[in-house]
């Protein structure tokens, strides 16, 4: 009768069980270059774009203002980015990486491979999960891009 509140049926539990060793396999590695798993995703997105709104850093990484703003004040204490007011819209802040944040890039260029060999998906396998996932957040609603 309760069978679907057994702890082994739930999907969600292995979900998390996966997010949270990934992430403690991946303070390993951020630890050596002083950042936190969440640090690291912010400065990801900045070596893309290399200036945005701290609104479209949230949005994309579904992070509250709450847990973005002081995480954005202190990688600018360690001087990887710039906080500016945006000039058109003095209610929206500007984030833009500086080039010690940009040289940090380089530091952090291994860890994705030495991250995908502790998980050790072949190629096909990881591309599938990676697609389910984005499908699951898709169908939730979480996020409307692929």
């Amino acid at each position: 009768m309760y069978d679907e509140l057994k702890l082994d049926n739930q999907l969600c539990f292995p979900i998390y069980l996966c997010c949270k060793e990934i992430i403690k396999k991946y303070s390993f590695y951020l630890d050596e270059i002083d950042l936190t798993y969440t640090q690291y995703i912010v400065m990801m997105y900045l070596w893309e774009k290399r200036k945005s709104s701290l609104r479209d850093i949230g949005k994309k990484l579904l992070l509250e203002s709450s847990t973005l703003t002081p995480l954005v004040k202190r990688l600018e204490l360690k001087g990887y980015l710039i906080r500016e007011k945006d000039l058109e819209d003095s209610r929206n802040l500007i984030i833009r990486i500086t080039d010690k944040g940009l040289n940090l890039r380089s530091k952090a260029l291994n860890i994705p491979s030495c991250i995908g060999d502790s998980i050790n998906l072949s190629d096909e396998d990881a591309l599938a999960l990676y697609d389910i996932l984005y499908k699951i957040l898709r169908n939730m609603e979480v996020i409307n891009y692929d």
